[in-house]
């Protein structure tokens, strides 16, 4: 609890942690610290609706991404996904929502791509073919892919504001 004191011992040992360099830290903070993998993906939207991969990996259809390398950001990690899945070049824009599945420790980081008029679309990589669908539509897709259109379905709603717990 905030009200409590910590002890001279924790205090000690938080006061010698402040003066001790990053570069020595942060390899013992990764080993007590959770990891958790990150995904990339996109929502291509042509004419209100999502383009929808068919990949040899997935059941059903998905969204274009793919994980995020190390020292990669995000974007850059869509942009090389989605070129690599549908031979489409984008620029990703700004971060729309973030997912996290905490059992599986991942989290999804989603861009919104809105297109002018539908790009030509040449599957490649891992995908087998494509379909657009609106949101609604969206009815065989496995965990992974129905957790990131439940945070897309969120994103059109009043953010819930958080409240002070007794």
């Amino acid at each position: 609890m905030a009200s409590e004191q910590i002890g001279p011992v924790r205090r000690l040992g938080l006061r010698l942690f402040r003066l001790v360099p990053s570069p020595v830290v942060w390899p013992f903070i990764r080993i007590a610290s959770p990891t958790f993998t990150v995904g990339a993906v996109a929502l291509i939207e042509y004419d209100g609706r999502l383009l929808a991969l068919r990949q040899s990996h997935r059941r059903g259809v998905s969204l274009p991404g793919g994980l995020v390398e190390k020292g990669e950001h995000p974007a850059e990690s869509v942009a090389r996904e989605v070129m690599e899945e549908t031979g489409i070049r984008i620029d990703a824009g700004d971060v729309i929502a973030t997912t996290f599945e905490t059992k599986l420790r991942h989290i999804d980081v989603l861009f919104r791509v809105t297109c002018d008029r539908e790009p030509v679309v040449d599957v490649g990589s891992e995908a087998t073919s494509y379909e657009w669908l609106p949101l609604d539509d969206w009815t065989d897709v496995d965990r992974a892919t129905a957790r990131v259109l439940a945070a897309v379905r969120a994103v059109h709603h009043e953010p819930r504001p958080g409240s002070v717990l007794d």
